[in-house]
């Protein structure tokens, strides 16, 4: 497994220098149920995660501010760490001297994106360091099948963190699987769904209540309401609402329509099939298999009647097709056990993630999450012009 890592790149932080201050990563092996070999497009005997753990001189202490400096370094020099997010599409790192939110943000600004603003957001995310927040808060009965991040609205992060504060004994794990593994299978079981998906791509419908729908949920103001002042009457608070929907750079892809309670359902159109920069490898960006699966699991409790998905005319999309990415997707990805202090990484273009029920208390699971945006977006999988990702307007 280590000649993959050096292949990637890793070998440009070496320890052969007694002087330094800076901190290698090696690789190490997780159990088959936490790690696998990717299959095709992918490089051969590429795993995912890429697991690593710090390595020291005379294995000497680690602390925060070295292995900040040390990942700075790594990007510096040729952008290591983006290298290794876009071969392996997940990182898990292990062993570091993070304790807090203060410690996961520090981390997490090392590697040198622009944090992520959410336009729209669905689900509630109170703020607890520097572009840190709780992952999600649903209750722990809810099963949050594999997904990219945000693939219902026009505005997605390119990388995610997530950073384990709390374990549980029983249950909890974060899935893992590849939106690129996820397309070439899907290519070659179910052409006709990729050949539609291609030629339609989806609308994507997403009702806004003025209240929460459900427990971990936004609001309307959460979502789009970050300059509405208390004393806006209706007529401001939606001029106000519909300038921030604006800021999604669709034009006429993304409409929308008010209801007499006060709630907003937005229409977008969307390219489900995206392709990865450098590469230009096409990948399944999606939450179709999600909707699907807790829909058919019967134990939603309100979290997916929010979000509507059909094809780009319209059209419904049938059963077989979206049972049948279930079934990869269970095939190809791993339940990350985690350990307290692990840090998982995702490129979000590539990578899918989730999460699994667990037993206990509520409060025995605490998974933080900081998101942030790549230099460039995916690109388009095919010439109309709805299959192309824009970056959201400044605002």
């Amino acid at each position: 497994m280590a000649a993959s890592v050096l292949e990637a790149g890793l070998q440009s932080l070496k320890l052969d220098d007694p002087f330094s201050s800076l901190i290698a990563f090696e690789p190490f092996e997780l159990p088959w149920s936490n790690q696998r070999i990717l299959g095709a497009p992918h490089p051969k005997d590429t795993v995912i995660p890429l697991a690593l753990k710090p390595s020291t001189h005379d294995d000497a202490e680690v602390d925060l501010d070295t292995v900040v400096n040390s990942m700075k370094s790594l990007q510096a020099r040729d952008g290591t760490l983006t290298k290794l997010l876009a071969r392996h599409g997940t990182l898990l790192f292990r062993g570091l001297p993070i304790h807090n939110a203060q410690d996961f943000s520090k981390f997490a600004h090392a590697f040198g994106y622009q944090p992520h603003e959410i336009i729209g957001i669905v689900v509630d995310r109170p703020l607890l360091a520097p572009n840190v927040a709780p992952a999600n808060e649903a209750p722990k009965e809810v099963l949050i099948y594999n997904h990219n991040e945000s693939p219902q609205v026009p505005h997605a992060p390119e990388y995610i963190f997530f950073y384990s504060h709390r374990a549980p004994e029983k249950g909890g794990e974060t899935p893992i699987s590849s939106s690129l593994e996820l397309f070439h299978r899907a290519q070659q079981e179910i052409p006709e769904f990729i050949t539609e998906l291609a030629e339609k791509g989806i609308l994507s419908k997403v009702a806004y209540k003025v209240d929460k729908q459900y427990a971990g949920g936004s609001t309307l103001k959460q979502a789009f309401g970050k300059e509405i002042q208390d004393g806006d009457d209706e007529a401001t608070r939606r001029a106000k609402i519909e300038a921030q929907i604006v800021r999604y750079n669709r034009g006429k892809h993304t409409t929308w329509e008010w209801s007499e309670d006060g709630s907003i359902t937005l229409t977008h159109r969307l390219p489900a099939i995206r392709t990865q920069p450098e590469t230009n490898l096409p990948t399944l960006f999606t939450g179709l298999a999600a909707i699907w699966k807790n829909n058919k699991s019967g134990e939603t409790q309100g979290r997916r009647n929010n979000t509507q998905q059909l094809f780009g005319d319209g059209t419904p999309i049938p059963d077989k097709y979206l049972g049948h990415l279930a079934k990869i997707t269970d095939e190809i990805r791993v339940l990350h056990k985690w350990q307290r202090g692990d840090v998982l990484v995702y490129d979000n273009i590539i990578a899918q993630h989730g999460r699994q029920p667990w037993e206990g208390e509520q409060s025995d699971r605490v998974v933080l999450a900081s998101l942030f945006d790549g230099e460039k977006v995916p690109g388009a999988y095919g010439t109309q012009d709805w299959a192309q990702v824009v970056q959201a307007l400044d605002g």
